[in-house]
């Protein structure tokens, strides 16, 4: 048996090797789970007894094989829950994420299949992350940060970076949801700060914290 706890350090460890082929530092897994690093030592020495992990001190963790098919059936999980509470129980995206982290532990696969064929097998959840199928893969993205787009490029807002709930809340009140059309008027040339359209009748101007944020595709 695999505990909540475990399951969410293997998701973690999954979010840190996306961003890196290189070794994952516990001080990285510490960070994310907001827990000292002689206790997260101690959780990669649990999971590498269950060869979920490739773990050496000093060396830094990865997922076994094992390891990854466990993090991927937790994602999906938690992403099709995601999409039920925004689509069939009218939740706001900034309201689902602390939800879904419970619901994403319950073992069942006939559930999560029945929940998949429920909502006609959605690729993105609500921020628009991909949703891995039933074999574990993964829809292809090819989506780009909102800081790296050039002036007057019209561009498709796709997903966000960062699932924070004050985040969310910020872009809801300036109109930035997914599918929204975006187009950048100006870049500060200090900061790069951004003054962008967003197909309505006002301007907005953004952080380049904010725009780091976004996900986008052009049109």
């Amino acid at each position: 048996m695999i505990s909540f706890t475990e399951e969410n350090y293997l998701k973690i460890i999954y979010k840190l090797s996306a961003e890196t082929e290189s070794e994952i530092s516990t001080n990285a897994v510490a960070e994310l789970t907001q827990t000292k690093a002689a206790s997260v030592t101690d959780m990669l020495r649990k999971l590498s007894e269950k060869q979920l992990v490739s773990y050496q001190k000093y060396q830094g963790v990865r997922l076994t094989e094992k390891g990854e098919e466990v993090a991927l059936k937790v994602i999906r999980k938690h992403r099709l829950w995601e999409v039920f509470l925004v689509n069939k129980l009218g939740f706001n995206w900034d309201e689902v994420h602390e939800i879904a982290e419970e619901l994403e532990h319950i073992n069942s696969e006939e559930l999560v299949q029945r929940l998949d064929d429920f909502l006609d097998c959605p690729q993105f959840d609500p921020h628009g992350d991909p949703i891995p199928d039933k074999d574990g893969k993964m829809p292809e993205l090819g989506y780009k940060n909102l800081s790296g787009i050039a002036v007057n490029q019209p561009v498709v807002m796709m997903g966000v970076a960062q699932h924070s709930t004050s985040f969310l809340q910020y872009l809801a009140k300036i109109g930035m949801n997914l599918g929204v059309n975006i187009t950048i008027l100006e870049i500060n040339d200090f900061d790069k700060s951004m003054t962008i359209n967003n197909g309505g009748n006002s301007n907005y101007f953004i952080s380049n914290e904010v725009a780091k944020n976004i996900l986008v595709k052009k049109k």
